[in-house]
C-alpha cells in the first residue's frame, strides 16, 4: 500500500501573506540562486539542461475548429528545473499567455508553480505564480544592481512602465541608497506619469514621466529596461553616460558601438548558449535572434566583434568571485536577463517554507492510496 500524499495549495492572497512582495528578501534568494548557477548545481529542461522552457505556439491557420490560432503573445510554456543547495527540489512553472486576455479583464499571462519531491515526484506545493514570477523577474536585476551598479547612483531610469518593470525597479531600489531622481519612460505618457507618481509617493524622490526615448536614457546612472515587445525599442550610444549600468529584462536594439564598448554581463552564459543552439536548429538563425533579448549580442559574436559566450561573464561568476563585474566607476555595464525556471523554484521554495512556518495555505490530498485499477 502506498503512503498518503498531501501537498500545499497557496492562492495569491496566501502568497502575499507568505512574503512574495518582499523585494529585499527576493533579491537575497536570487543571489543565492546565481551562486548555485555559477557552481553548476542545477538542471533545466532540454538535452543541454539549459533550456528556457518548452512552448506551445499556435499555427496561423488550422483545419480543426477548436484548435487555437496564433495571436499576439499567444502561447503556453512549461519551465521545468532542479535546483540544488538548500533548495534541493524540482519544479515547473506553467503559464498560458494571450495578449487578448486584457480585453477580458485578465492579465496577459496566467501562471502557476508546482514544486515536487526530487526522488518520488510527489507534489509538495501548487501555488499561484503571477506575483512570484514578477518578483523573481525583478529580483534578478536587483542582484545585478548590487554587484554591477555604482553605489553612488543618483538617477534611475525606468524604460517601460508596466508591472514587470515595477517589480524590477522595486528590487533595484533595495540595493541603491543614494537615488534622488527617477525618470519614467513609456510610449504612453499617461502610464509614464502614473508610474512617476507612484515612485515619488513610495520612495520620496523626484520622479518625472516622459514619452521621449532620449529623455528616458540620457543622464541616467542606472537604467532598467522592460519595454513592450509590440514595438521595438532603440537607444543610441551617445545617450548613455559614463559609468551607467543598463539592466535589460526586455527586448531592445542599440548602436553597435555601445555593445562593443560596454562591459557585458549575462545572467547565465550556458542559457545564452542554449538560445544560440535553438536558433541554429530553427533553420533561420537571424529571425530567431530577432525574437530573443540576447539577439543583438549573438549577431556580434557571430561576426567576431564580441567574445564567444564561453569566454564571457555570467552573473553567477561575479557573485562567486570567479570573474570581475564592474572594474571601475567609469565603465558602462550592460546586464542581460532572459528568465530561468530555477529562480521561480528558489523563490517558490522559500515562500513555501514561510507559509508552513506561519500556517498559511490549504493542505490538499493527492490520494489516501492510489487506485490499483
Amino acid at each position: 500500500m502506498y503512503p498518503r500524499i498531501d501537498f500545499t495549495y497557496l492562492s495569491e492572497p496566501d502568497m502575499i501573506a507568505a512574503g512574495v512582495l518582499d523585494a529585499g528578501r527576493c533579491v537575497e534568494v536570487c543571489e543565492e540562486t546565481f551562486s548555485l548557477l555559477g557552481k553548476g548545481d542545477y538542471l533545466m529542461g532540454g538535452a543541454n539542461h539549459n533550456s528556457h522552457g518548452l512552448n506551445i505556439v499556435f499555427p496561423k491557420e488550422t483545419a480543426f475548429p477548436n484548435m487555437p490560432v496564433a495571436g499576439p503573445d499567444r502561447r503556453f510554456a512549461a519551465m521545468p528545473g532542479y535546483l540544488g543547495g538548500r533548495f534541493d527540489v524540482c519544479g515547473n512553472k506553467w503559464y498560458g499567455s494571450n495578449h487578448a486576455n486584457m480585453e477580458k479583464g485578465l492579465p496577459r499571462s496566467i501562471l502557476t508553480m508546482m514544486l515536487n519531491d526530487k526522488d518520488t515526484g510527489a507534489p509538495l506545493a501548487l501555488m499561484s505564480a503571477n506575483l512570484l514570477s514578477a518578483a523573481r523577474t525583478g529580483g534578478v536585476p536587483g542582484v545585478a544592481a548590487k554587484h554591477l551598479a555604482n553605489k553612488d547612483a543618483e538617477v534611475v531610469s525606468v524604460v517601460g512602465c508596466g508591472p514587470i518593470n515595477k517589480a524590477c525597479f522595486t528590487a533595484i531600489m533595495t540595493q541603491l541608497g543614494a537615488v534622488r531622481k527617477v525618470v519614467c519612460f513609456d510610449l504612453f505618457l499617461d502610464k509614464a506619469k502614473e508610474f512617476a507618481s507612484w515612485a515619488a509617493a513610495e520612495y520620496g524622490v523626484e520622479a518625472v514621466g516622459v514619452d521621449d526615448t532620449e529623455a528616458g536614457f540620457r543622464g541616467a546612472d542606472v537604467i532598467t529596461v522592460a519595454a513592450s515587445r509590440l514595438k521595438p525599442l532603440f537607444f543610441k550610444d551617445e545617450w548613455i553616460k559614463e559609468g551607467a549600468t543598463i539592466l535589460v529584462s526586455g527586448p531592445f536594439n542599440t548602436d553597435e558601438a555601445f555593445l562593443t564598448s560596454a562591459r557585458i554581463v549575462y545572467d547565465h552564459t550556458s542559457l545564452q548558449e542554449a538560445y544560440v543552439e535553438d536558433a541554429i536548429a530553427s533553420g533561420n538563425k537571424d529571425a530567431y535572434y530577432g525574437g530573443v533579448i540576447g539577439g543583438p549580442f549573438f549577431r556580434l559574436i557571430d561576426a567576431g566583434k564580441l567574445p564567444a559566450l564561453k569566454d564571457s561573464t555570467g552573473l553567477g561568476d561575479v557573485v562567486n568571485g570567479e570573474k570581475p563585474g564592474r572594474e571601475n566607476s567609469r565603465e558602462r555595464v550592460i546586464f542581460i536577463a532572459c528568465g530561468m525556471a530555477v529562480f521561480d523554484i528558489s523563490w517558490g521554495f522559500d515562500l513555501l517554507q514561510n507559509a508552513k512556518a506561519k500556517g498559511i495555505g490549504q493542505s490538499l490530498n493527492l490520494w489516501e492510496r492510489p487506485s490499483q485499477g
